[in-house]
């Protein structure tokens, strides 16, 4: 059985930082891409970042480049998002996810929420 656990989110004030892991399990992780998207309320989904299978290759959304980093360790099947000098419109629930076979994955979330 495929599953996506994320973890790491919070309250932090503008400017701060927090680090969001996903913990993955029921597929070959090392041979999946995998991708953070969030969820503002009242929005629809965000794509956020990606990061290739291999690790040597990854991608940001305009609105996070410069102050985001995913990482990815293939001995603990763990994805993570690195996330600094965030701002209030980065409020929002974080999934990741990954497709496995025809099916698209996703977790159950982790609430990410900055203001002062």
């Amino acid at each position: 059985e495929v599953q996506l656990v994320e973890s790491g989110g919070g309250l932090v004030q503008p400017g701060g930082s927090l680090r969001l892991s996903c913990v993955a399990s029921g597929f070959t992780f090392g041979s999946k891409d995998m991708t953070w998207v969030r969820q503002a309320p009242g929005k629809g989904p965000e794509w956020v970042s990606f990061i290739h299978f291999g690790g040597d290759s990854a991608d940001y959304a305009e609105s996070v480049k410069g102050r985001f980093t995913i990482s990815r360790e293939e001995s603990n099947d763990i994805v993570s998002l690195q996330m600094n000098d965030l701002k209030p419109e980065d409020t929002a629930v974080y999934y990741c996810n990954a497709h496995v076979g025809e099916i698209n994955y996703w977790g159950q979330g982790t609430q990410v929420t900055v203001a002062s």
